[in-house]
Order: structure tokens, then sequence, then C-alpha cells
């Protein structure tokens, strides 16, 4: 599988977000992640179902979602309506996971399972094989810009093995930190999903940026 990247639009220029969309558009990006955050789950706040609805509006890729809130069965359907393509809960933030899994797929929606920093893989062992994405998070979620944690590859390789038999086309994205100075280590871990916020938006030549990352 050849690796996949997904700007993350919690790094865009909100004032001209319709522009930051079509650069996303005409560049090789794969996807287009969006953060969503409540405040509670994560101490930051971003934004909700009008932004993901604009976003799918313009938006020539899959919407790639990421819900780092508390209680997300609420909001899976309204996320699915919005224009998800994925929806990725957290393993810590859901008490019945099979049940949330299963109601992301019946919603036709890629259903992904994040991790933090802090949580072993081994937690999604009787999970993966359900699973169409695991998110590993390389740094604490709720900020954009935090400096890489390095056992993150260790992490990658895990999840790899453990999927390796049961779900060899599992989806292994990594979110935090991710550019050109550790991509192709994480590549070789095993990851093939990279979400791209800060190494794409603080470019001078941010479709370049995307390019540089597409063929590390």
């Amino acid at each position: 599988m050849n690796h996949l990247i997904a700007p993350s639009i919690l790094s865009a220029d909100f004032a001209n977000l319709q522009r930051d969309v079509e650069m996303i558009n005409n560049s090789e990006a794969d996807w287009f992640h969006v953060d969503i955050m409540d405040g509670m789950f994560v101490p930051n706040i971003s934004f909700g179902f009008p932004v993901v609805k604009a976003t799918k509006q313009h938006a020539t890729k899959p919407l790639d979602v990421h819900l780092m809130i508390v209680d997300p069965d609420r909001y899976l359907k309204d996320f699915a309506e919005a224009g998800a393509d994925s929806i990725t809960v957290h393993y810590e933030a859901c008490p019945h996971l099979h049940r949330t899994v299963q109601a992301i797929k019946q919603l036709g929606c890629r259903a992904g399972v994040a991790i933090n920093p802090a949580t072993p893989t081994a937690m999604l062992k009787d999970i993966i094989a359900d699973l169409d994405l695991v998110l590993v998070m390389s740094v604490n979620p709720g900020f954009g810009g935090q400096k890489f944690i390095e056992h993150t590859y260790t992490k990658v390789a895990e999840v790899k093995a453990m999927s390796a038999n049961s779900n060899p086309n599992l989806y292994i994205e990594v979110d935090g930190g991710v550019g050109e100075q550790n991509i192709k280590g994480l590549i070789e871990a095993g990851a093939n999903v990279f979400v791209a916020g800060n190494s794409v938006f603080s470019a001078a030549d941010q479709s370049a940026a995307i390019s540089l990352l597409k063929r590390s």
C-alpha cells in the first residue's frame, strides 16, 4: 500500500478555509483530516458540524474525521450526515467500543480507533480485526505543534505486527509532529497514513510540502 497524506484542516487559515481546501484538492494529498475537540476529552475546542459540512461542500477527497470527544456515540450519525467518510473514536472515550465501531460501519463510514501516547497497543487486541483504521497519537491530543514522541515508532510496529494476520489491509495512521524528519522511519515501522498539520500549513509552498511527504 502506498502511504497516504491527510493534511489537518485544524492548522488551516480559517479566514481562508475554502482557499486551503482548494489547495488540498489540487495537491497530492489523499484525505482531509478533520479534528473535532470538545474541551472535555481534550483541553481545546475546535469546530463542529457546520465546518465539516462546509469542508465537504468543497472537498474532492475523503474526510477523515477524528473525534476527540467524550461519549462520541451521541454524534456518529450527525458526523456521517455532515460528510465524514471515516470516523475515528478514541479507545479511552468508548466503554463499549465494539458497539461504537459497528455503529460507525452501519452508517457507511470507515471505522477507526485512536490511542493516546500512554495507552498500550495491547488494548486493541480484541478489536483490531474489526477496524478499518488505527490512529496512533504521536503527541498528546488537543493542540497542534507539539513535539513528536519517539516511542511512536515502537507502537506503530506493534500495531503492524498485531494486524498482520487478522487485518493485513488495516490503515495505520500517525497524528502529531509528522514531517520530513520522521516519516520514513514511520513508514518502515508500518504506518501508511500520515496526518500533517504544521509541516504543511507553516510551509511557504504548502502543496510542495505535501508532495515532499507523499514522495518520502
